[in-house]
């Protein structure tokens, strides 16, 4: 079987798994370094952590899947 070939946008969810991740960094710096009572309360910088994480993971997921016609678990 021949291995999947990248399509035209690839390029650009990888650009934006970077930036989530980026971004999902930046939170946990500040929430390690206490620099979120600044900026947030405690609830805000966990509904914010939550939501960082949330998008990277679909981004990730959009990254990391094969493009293929079968659906997953799909027998080939």
């Amino acid at each position: 079987m021949s291995e999947p070939r990248p399509g035209p946008l690839d390029e650009v969810a990888r650009k934006w798994l970077a930036l989530t991740e980026r971004r999902l960094a930046w939170f946990v710096g500040v929430s390690e370094s206490h620099r979120w009572q600044h900026y947030y309360t405690r609830a805000e910088l966990l509904a914010r952590l939550r939501e960082a994480e949330r998008i990277r993971d679909q981004w990730a997921k959009l990254v990391l899947e094969p493009a293929n016609d079968t659906a997953p678990g799909a027998p080939n």
